[in-house]
């Protein structure tokens, strides 16, 4: 059974790479055995991570490479296809919380800042659009492929304040239901594509909403705790066998999916 969930010979792609998120998945894809390849802005990060990896006599490249930009993305293709041949794999990690797009609790809702939505958008949608439009071809080749997008627990319920980032995720959720259903029809079984919807882990980009410098929780990040039924903010790591699963044979019959991976908020309804 443990051999459907190892990724041994497959070429493994993530965007994000440098993020606290893109860590954990980074290290779980490599000691699953696949070559993996770290994409992100990053390069001190990047280059910082690959060496670990490298040290571990994992194979690993990163590529520095910015998602909304398409010639960057397209040299990095070319990078991957001419060292190993073959993509395998694709994990849209890139993305993010755009702060021009929150709505604070004192601000108009009916005055919203459409050029900060719009970035939302661009980051979390088209950052992950981009890349599957740049690696889909190749990925479709392999004959085995798995695109594993990253939604979020705002597209699975209302969160207060996050408009951008909500609406964003929700597009998410919907592009990877509409192209698992396309490349379906097109292409069977050679392409699955899923997505996974993390409950609430803390990044460099959430701390100071979730978390005071003394360590403990602020007000939304103790409505948080007190809305997940296990009482806790997930670790990275917790993330990976999710993850793992979907990029693997194990799930070869799995497509279209969003899997939360939350602790149990999405479904706790506070009673």
């Amino acid at each position: 059974m443990l051999h459907l969930f190892n990724l041994t010979g497959k070429v493994i792609i993530v965007t994000g790479a440098t993020g606290v998120l893109g860590e954990a998945f980074v290290n779980a894809i490599a000691d699953a055995n696949a070559k993996i390849v770290l994409i992100g802005r990053n390069e001190e990060a990047g280059n910082v991570r690959t060496q670990s990896l490298l040290q571990k006599d994992k194979e690993a490249i990163f590529i520095k490479a910015d998602v909304l930009n398409k010639e960057d993305l397209l040299n990095a293709r070319d990078i991957v296809l001419d060292k190993w041949q073959r993509i395998d794999g694709l994990v849209n990690a890139a993305g993010g919380n755009i702060a021009e797009a929150v709505v604070q609790p004192g601000d108009d809702v009916f005055d919203v800042n459409i050029d900060a939505l719009r970035k939302a958008f661009d980051l979390n949608l088209f950052g992950s659009i981009l890349p599957v439009s740049v690696f889909g071809k190749a990925l479709q080749q392999s004959g085995n492929a798995s695109i594993v997008n990253i939604s979020s627990m705002a597209a699975q319920t209302t969160l207060t304040r996050v408009l951008g980032y909500s609406m964003a995720k929700a597009a998410i959720d919907n592009y990877t239901r509409w192209l698992s259903v396309e490349t379906a029809i097109r292409y069977g079984d050679t392409l699955r594509v899923n997505a996974i919807a993390p409950g609430f882990f803390i990044t460099h980009q959430n701390k100071k909403l979730l978390t005071n410098d003394d360590g403990s929780f602020t007000e939304r990040g103790e409505k948080v705790i007190r809305n997940t039924p296990f009482k806790r903010f997930g670790h990275p790591d917790e993330l990976c066998g999710a993850l793992i699963w979907l990029l693997s044979d194990a799930s070869r019959f799995v497509s279209g999916e969003v899997v939360c991976v939350d602790g149990g908020f999405h479904v706790y309804s506070g009673v």
